[in-house]
């Protein structure tokens, strides 16, 4: 082809797209005169004259376009009928190549004549299609076969073409950004001249052959998953000529032949999107041009499908496969964290966060098709969906009606997913040309599960990488990482994190298991759990660092630092009553888990009904369990004692302090959703729950059946993404054990921070960004200088929102409104976790270890954490809690140091006397019988003396005795 026919090739292709984009420009302003039944005939011939021009370009140009066409005709489910009636042909064929040119390739290719080679050739093709031409033919041998001939000079034209369609949709980015189609179009440059290479597609059908099983009929062996559906064989390929099995079948466009011959159509495209679930799922290896085309139908009972055409197919990588899986299923189950989190791996990046949005975008994915009879209606139902989630982004980010048009939220478009988008949409299309109707969530279900389930809990045995490959300590870790391939080869253990420090060096840090049941991803060191009432241990240092800095007093009432919580009898209790467990709200917010447990996500609501609570008993005489109104409280006088927000403290007195950014929340922020551990529950505890009895430090609204339900319930509940995201100072932790363990070690060394953490596990503890990122807008050419600053603002920190609260009271009502008085920092309420800026700090604006030396000034912290010495008039003597922190005793009785454990068997701890501290997180709720095994073995292994909360029962039963639950 010369430069001449190039240009006029390319001048051809931008006149009628720019005749095109200005009829249908000026018809948008000519229908805001037109009545409504006006307006509808106007766009119906608007349809059609465009429809036909671009028909006649296709025609007269071949190539890519036709290509392109048969996409578009296949799109019954939004395009106009107008386009898919005119560019069906298509489908069907082009007009032919003269015979010479067939001929001439074939001889060229294969090295013989046409005589030599077949007995047999017809001369009338069976189909002419974009890149090559098809005849029926018969070997000397007899058998029969098709012959695919590619044109002529057809790779010039395809990267000719593929230059124009990158121009054409860099100009519509430019004239319309929300219309950016770039990631779509560099995929298909990449992918489609491997189509050129007939050796190539040949391998790939043996390939996709071999998968389905159609050779032998057994594919994967599993019967769940076998598909009935047939390929032809290869005979022989070279670069340019393919010759295959001839399969004789009927068209799928040829309904009146499929009635005939008694085929269904609803099985049979179920069976075609059963086939490419395989593919994609299952194989990792799928073909990326499923037009109806590329397909024909058996006429032998049971009429199965026939797959023809894979030179364009798709590899993919496990991870990305993995990643597919977990969208599908996230969209299946409404999983939002799932689904920022497949979205994360994949490389799909938002430029804000939008996880409502996301989810149903993602839905209308994979939404149930729609037959064509119903697509109009199909058409508007998702414009309306599209207008409103741009309403959303609008009042979210603030921009005007021209901005909103121009922004597009994705940011990063992984090409991976570009083919995979392309066959959903093309089966779409496919079922809605058939008029049926295909449920993808049921069909495709099963496969994307296998993904999973098939790596989802390969154990220890059989699985080399279980336990993540970081340097051992200490000859301590060595065995505690045996033990841990034990538990795990027991199904005791799922996922889990144990990190130990002694004399300030960190002496275990190790992690194993996948991050949860249906998240085969491996358990790193910065991975985050949910610790549950871990979080009490780090909520009570917060309230301490505030009485050293001088902001209240241990014994000073309540009511004076928060005065709408000195109501209802509630004037008398002090803050050490509070630490103490004595402040007699022990089963205050109970009736939340009955009535709505939602609740307990939103801040001012829990505030509200704290301040409002009735003590059950007089303040200071008897130790309950509060074991959820602990965190409310103490949220609420650290609030109000400080003037700042919750989260601004916990940086300011721990994050920054012992670089843990990015690996110690009380509500993860966006962003940090691939990093999550899923929650799961271990049942066979469940059975022994009769064992347990009534235990008389608890409240009685969390006695036996009460743990039993929470156990059973608190995994869907906050494995939630607005429950992660809610501030819940009394369960809602989501840490790294490093994280925690180096929060110990500080606290087992007096306050004093200890040097820096070693790993060779990259990113190294403290080097994320504890707020995360999001990418910041790109401007186009024409719009460049001219940004909003308040967009600039809104997408540097996306999920900030400053409150405006107040906390008088209204007169007659002791709780608090629904506003507080602090107007920066962070506020969380039934939406979620949103923070400000200005307490938060990257990598770049830390506080260094050498700026902060400790977090606490001193030893003498010991007694204040135990309610003892000087401070043990402040606690219960015998009571199992200091203040603010469970205290550890020696068999001997005596106080060797403090933590908290948390439902379903995560623990933090120190051993004041040795210098010491263990954190371990788990995401298989249990017990504790894992964690007790794994501290009694490190305690044995460095000789200090186990706490008495993790020795094992001297009876011999079970380690369902006392459970880990606080």
């Amino acid at each position: 082809m010369g430069w001449g026919n190039i240009y006029r090739r390319r001048m051809k292709v931008f006149s009628v797209a720019l005749v095109i984009y200005l009829d249908y420009k000026a018809l948008q302003q000519r229908e805001k005169w037109a009545s409504k039944s006006k307006s509808s005939a106007l766009w119906e011939k608007a349809h059609q004259r465009n429809a036909r021009r671009v028909l006649n370009l296709i025609i007269e140009l071949e190539g890519l376009w036709v290509k392109l066409g048969q996409y578009l005709s296949t799109r019954a489910d939004v395009l106009p009928q107008a386009y898919t009636t005119l560019l069906k042909q298509l489908q069907d064929s082009l007009p032919p190549r003269p015979l010479e040119e067939v001929h001439g390739t074939i001889e060229r290719e294969l090295g013989k004549s046409m005589d030599e080679l077949f007995s047999k050739f017809i001369e009338s093709p069976l189909a002419t299609a974009s890149i090559a031409q098809v005849h029926r033919a018969t070997l000397m041998d007899g058998q029969e076969v098709v012959v695919k001939v590619q044109h002529e000079g057809i790779k010039t034209i395809i990267l000719e073409d593929l230059k124009n369609a990158k121009s054409i949709v860099d100009w519509i980015a430019w004239a319309e950004p929300q219309y950016d189609f770039n990631p779509m179009i560099d995929e298909w440059c990449k992918e489609a001249p491997k189509e050129l290479d007939f050796n190539r597609e040949a391998e790939n059908t043996r390939k996709v052959s071999t998968n389905l099983g159609c050779r032998n009929g057994d594919g994967d062996g599993t019967s769940s998953h076998r598909v009935e559906v047939l390929i032809p064989e290869v005979i022989q390929s070279t670069e340019k000529v393919l010759i295959l099995e001839y399969m004789d079948g009927i068209r799928l466009n040829d309904f009146e032949s499929l009635e005939n011959f008694g085929a269904n159509k609803q099985k049979i495209v179920e069976e075609i999107t059963r086939a490419y679930a395989h593919q994609i799922y299952i194989d990792g290896f799928f073909n990326g041009d499923p037009h109806p085309g590329n397909f024909l139908v058996s006429k032998e009972a049971p009429h199965r499908p026939i797959l023809l055409d894979f030179g364009l197919t798709k590899s993919l990588s496990f991870p990305m496969k993995q990643a597919l899986a977990k969208m599908f299923l996230a969209s299946a189950e409404g999983d939002h964290v799932a689904l920022l989190s497949a979205f994360a791996e994949m490389g799909l990046k938002l430029r804000l966060d939008i996880p409502e949005q996301a989810m149903e975008v993602t839905n209308v994915f994979f939404r149930t098709t729609t037959p064509a009879t119903e697509a109009f209606e199909n058409v508007k139902s998702l414009n309306e969906q599209r207008t409103k989630n741009m309403k959303v982004i609008q009042e979210k980010m603030k921009l005007d009606p021209k901005e909103v048009k121009r922004f597009n939220p994705v940011d990063a478009f992984p090409g991976d997913i570009v083919i995979f988008s392309r066959v959903l949409n093309l089966l779409r299309g496919l079922s809605s040309t058939m008029n049926v109707r295909i449920i993808y969530l049921d069909i495709m279900r099963p496969f994307a599960e296998h993904v999973l389930q098939g790596t989802i809990y390969k154990a220890p045995a059989v699985n080399a990488q279980w336990v993540c490959d970081t340097p051992v300590h200490s000859a301590a870790e060595a065995k505690l990482r045996q033990l841990l391939i034990d538990l795990g080869n027991d199904d005791k253990i799922l996922g889990i994190q144990v990190c130990a420090y002694k004399d300030g060096e960190v002496i275990i840090d190790t992690a194993a298991g996948v991050l949860g049941k249906y998240d085969p991803r491996p358990v790193q060191p910065d991975s985050l759990f949910p610790v549950f009432s871990v979080t009490k241990g780090v909520t009570a240092g917060m309230l301490h660092w505030l009485v050293e800095k001088g902001k209240l007093r241990l014994d000073e009432n309540v009511a004076n630092i928060w005065p709408e919580f000195g109501c209802n009898g509630k004037d008398l209790i002090k803050v050490h009553h509070v630490l103490n467990h004595t402040a007699g709200l022990h089963n205050a917010l109970s009736e939340i888990r009955s009535e709505n447990p939602l609740l307990i996500s939103d801040w001012n609501e829990c505030l509200k009904r704290i301040a409002a609570s009735v003590p059950e008993t007089e303040p200071g005489q008897h130790q309950l369990y509060h074991y959820l109104s602990f965190g409310w409280i103490c949220g609420g006088i650290i609030e109000h004692a400080s003037g700042k927000k919750f989260q601004e403290i916990l940086e300011e007195a721990f994050i920054h302090p012992l670089n843990i950014e990015g690996e110690l929340y009380i509500g993860v922020p966006p962003g940090v959703e691939s990093r999550l551990a899923t929650l799961t529950v271990d049942r066979n505890d469940l059975t022994k729950v009769s064992q347990i009895g009534n235990r008389p430090e608890l409240p009685s609204s969390f006695q036996t059946a009460a743990i039993l339900e929470s156990i059973v319930t608190l995994p869907a509940l906050f494995n939630m993404l607005n429950m992660r995201r809610a501030i819940i100072p009394a369960a809602n932790g989501h840490c790294s054990a490093r994280a925690l363990a180096r929060y110990y070690a500080a606290l087992a060394d007096g306050g004093l921070v200890p040097p820096p953490h070693s790993s060779s596990f990259q990113p190294n503890l403290g080097s994320h960004d504890h707020i995360p990122k999001f990418p910041s807008l790109k401007v186009t050419r024409r719009h460049r200088g001219r940004r909003n600053k308040g967009v600039l603002s809104f997408l540097r920190n996306p999920y900030q929102k400053i409150p405006n609260r107040s906390m008088d009271p209204q007169d007659g009502d002791c709780g608090i409104s629904a506003t507080g008085q602090n107007t920066t920092g962070l506020d969380c309420g039934s939406s979620g976790c949103t923070i400000n800026t200005s307490g938060s700090r990257g990598n770049g604006n830390k506080h260094q270890n050498s700026d902060h030396h400790e977090i606490f000034s001193g030893k003498g912290i010991y007694d204040v954490f135990l309610g003892a010495g000087d401070y043990a008039n402040m606690a219960l003597p015998d009571g199992m809690f200091g203040l603010g922190f469970k205290r550890s005793r020696s068999k001997e009785g005596s106080y060797i140091g403090f933590g908290h454990s948390g439902m379903g068997g995560s623990t933090g701890f120190c051993d004041m006397n040795n210098r010491f501290a263990m954190a371990v997180t788990v995401n298989k709720m249990s017990f504790g019988a894992a964690t007790r095994s794994i501290i009694e073995l490190v305690c044995s292994e460095l000789d200090l003396p186990l706490p008495q909360d993790y020795v094992p029962p001297t009876d011999g039963g079970p380690n369902t005795e006392r459970p880990l639950i606080n």
